[in-house]
């Protein structure tokens, strides 16, 4: 009986002693490395996240790696360059003179009224017409200050070195819209008046009626009211958002047809029909500037 006894105490000290050796030898990770390891692998993803949202660096016309200059440029207040085109009569002859706003992909030979308006409407009104390719496009430098007001600027300055007069007339062509409503908000005393063809909305306007805006926003795809938040509320991850690969990014620079009826359809294989003739000098200076 004893010697039973003495067989379930050593079987028991047998399985203390097991545990004890086993909680002895197994590997703990000093916290002081474990701490330094997780802010090294911190720290790299802060670089990748921050390497990833930067654009690669334009390039510049004009410079021994850039593109070359064919068209008429000015030079602005901070020594960006403005490419621009005139089209219709002369401006010294003109009656109307006006400024239009391309939107985007596009550039200043995307002048969609001097390119669609009859000739003879053109001549009997007096009409002029000037484009330029927005900053970053075409053969304008790209604008890395750019903002809401620096836009409206260099419109008020484009027609100062053009010679337009006191007050010009402003159209802004989708995209374009907005940056013809800066210019309501930013130069209005220079302004003979504003015309937006078919603007795209900024959901974020005080002015436009909440509700209204909710509802068309709503009706907008998924992936493109992403991409709109991820605009408005984090512009500096704008980049990022337009070339990673994990989610769907904005629809509308890959012009998908899903966006336009049917008539909207027709009318755009009218205006972009001749398109093909320049359209790889839309983004001579790189594609995200």
């Amino acid at each position: 009986m004893a010697t039973g006894v003495n067989r379930k105490i050593s079987a028991a000290s047998a399985r203390s002693h097991s545990r004890r050796a086993n909680k002895s030898s197994s590997f703990q990770l000093p916290a002081g490395i474990l701490r330094t390891t997780l802010a090294v692998l911190f720290i790299g993803f802060l670089a990748w996240a921050y390497q990833a949202a930067q654009p690669p660096p334009p390039k510049i016309c004009g410079t021994p790696d850039g593109p070359p200059i064919t068209a008429p440029r000015i030079k602005l207040r901070d020594g960006r360059h403005l490419a621009y085109k005139e089209h219709c009569v002369p401006k010294d002859e003109a009656k109307y003179k006006i400024i239009f706003v391309h939107g985007i992909n596009s550039c200043r030979h995307d002048a969609v009224i001097a390119n669609t308006l009859s000739p003879d409407i053109v001549k009997e009104l007096g009409v002029y017409i000037v484009s330029f390719d927005r900053p970053g496009y075409g053969e304008s430098d790209p604008d890395p200050n750019r903002t809401s007001k620096s836009i409206a600027l260099d419109i008020e300055e484009l027609a100062d070195q053009l010679g337009l007069g006191s007050k010009f007339y402003v159209v802004g062509f989708s995209m374009g819209g907005q940056i013809a409503w800066n210019c309501l908000k930013y130069i209005p005393h220079r302004l003979a008046g504003v015309a937006l063809l078919a603007p795209v909305v900024n959901y974020w306007w005080l002015d436009l009626p909440a509700n209204l805006t909710a509802e068309v926003y709503s009706q907008t795809k998924l992936q493109d009211q992403w991409a709109l938040r991820i605009a408005h509320y984090t512009p500096w991850l704008t980049y990022w958002w337009n070339t990673q690969r994990w989610f769907p990014s904005c629809s509308v620079p890959s012009h998908s047809p899903d966006n336009f009826s049917k008539q909207d359809r027709e009318l755009l294989s009218k205006l972009l029909g001749h398109k093909g003739n320049y359209e790889v000098s839309i983004m001579l200076l790189g594609e995200y500037n």
